[in-house]
């Protein structure tokens, strides 16, 4: 388990832990939360923090003010251009880019579920963040864009998420046009998975998501994820072969022997040691148990007890 308290990160993020949940603050609500490269760090260092704390159970992305993200740090890039001067070179641009897309990538990768708060501005890299959540919730009024190409620059770092996140088509459209939208048009284009009317319906919504979240296993959880990130690089037999050794452990694993599964084993090894003569004469019996087994499995999952 980490220890979050020894970890000393920029005040432009504020960290809040209730349980197995995270909530990391974007905390520079004077600019909008604009992504500076402070920022950029210490997202990256919690995250590497947290990587392998499998108590924590998701990492809730949102910001002060009521506004996510308004994109990159302007003030920053005056920095740079002082620096890059200096150099003579244009690699202090290269390295403080390239640095906030492994921050994305980080964020995308990691292990934990990722639910992103959507408020107020949602522009360039913070709309690059909230592409690479596993759940997207806005307000409905909350306003996304790609404005970079209106201010002569490229969405260099976020294009290839935005694109996994809601297709070429779309992406090229919103990228090239530099277009705002707001909460209801990012759930059409699946930027989105819900939308809320109010911060009351927001906090709800969030908090029916955060115990759906704490109801399924966490290994399970973590080991999905990584899968489904995968069907994107591997071909598929070789995918195929690994998700099957995953599920073999996963049944033989401390977390089936937890949930409601030990029922429907009892079901699947009925007869493996028995006779011939045993399972015909069995069979009745077997058949019985299973539509009783069935019935049980079904009456819990209806009541919200099952947990896979």
């Amino acid at each position: 388990m980490s220890n979050l308290d020894t970890l000393q990160v920029d005040d432009s993020i504020q960290l809040e832990r209730q349980g197995g949940i995270l909530t990391l603050w974007l905390n520079r609500p004077e600019s909008r939360n604009a992504m500076s490269l402070n920022m950029v760090n210490a997202i990256q260092q919690i995250f590497a923090h947290i990587a392998e704390d499998t108590s924590i159970r998701a990492v809730i992305l949102r910001g002060k003010g009521g506004h996510f993200c308004a994109g990159g740090d302007i003030k920053d890039m005056a920095g740079l251009r002082v620096e890059a001067a200096n150099a003579g070179s244009l690699q202090p641009y290269i390295d403080f880019n390239r640095r906030f897309g492994a921050m994305i990538e980080q964020v995308d990768q990691a292990p934990q579920t990722v639910v992103a708060i959507l408020e107020g501005a949602v522009l360039g890299g913070g709309f690059g963040l909230a592409c690479v959540s596993d759940v997207a919730i806005s307000r409905d009024n909350a306003q996304f864009g790609l404005p970079e190409t209106g201010l002569g620059v490229l969405p260099a770092q976020i294009a290839p998420f935005v694109v996994k996140r809601i297709g070429l088509t779309q992406a090229r459209r919103l990228a090239l046009l530099g277009l705002r939208f707001n909460g209801e048009t990012a759930l059409k284009i699946s930027v989105v998975h819900e939308v809320a009317s109010d911060e009351a319906a927001l906090e709800q919504k969030l908090a029916e998501t955060i115990q759906q979240i704490k109801r399924a296993a966490p290994l399970a959880s973590r080991t999905t994820k990584a899968l489904l990130h995968r069907t994107l690089n591997e071909p598929l037999d070789t995918l195929l072969d690994a998700a099957a050794q995953q599920f073999a452990q996963a049944v033989g694993g401390a977390e089936v022997r937890k949930a409601r599964w030990p029922l429907f084993k009892n079901v699947c090894q009925l007869g493996q040691w028995m006779s011939s003569d045993q399972q015909s004469t069995a069979l009745p019996l077997r058949k019985s148990n299973q539509q009783s087994t069935a019935l049980q499995l079904r009456k819990s999952d209806q009541q919200g007890e099952m947990m896979l």
